[in-house]
């Protein structure tokens, strides 16, 4: 979670850096579209990470609930349904459960 909230951080960094180079017109839209492009690209690898990762015990399964929670009020996202299941995943040490 630190990875990503790093990674975040980040790419809104990069963001502000690709809007301050196009606004001086140093590079072409098309550039700049791809560039955003790779930047929304690495932030959903990261997002899924944490989606798909299996928490080791219940205090993991807490804290990336929470995470996951308050990530998705903070963009508004949503997420599908699978992605759901996985976010509900039980620990490692107990059975799964999963929504439907």
């Amino acid at each position: 979670m630190d990875r990503h909230i790093a990674a975040q951080l980040a790419t809104a960094d990069a963001v502000r850096a690709w809007d301050e180079r196009r606004a001086a017109s140093e590079v072409t839209n098309v550039a700049y579209a791809n560039r955003l492009l790779d930047v929304a690209r690495d932030e959903e690898a990261g997002r899924l990470a944490i989606v798909n990762y299996r928490p080791r015990g219940d205090r993991e399964s807490r804290l990336k609930l929470a995470y996951m929670a308050a990530y998705l009020i903070a963009t508004r996202g949503t997420l599908n349904a699978n992605e759901m299941n996985a976010v509900l995943e039980a620990p490692r040490d107990r059975p799964s459960t999963s929504v439907s």
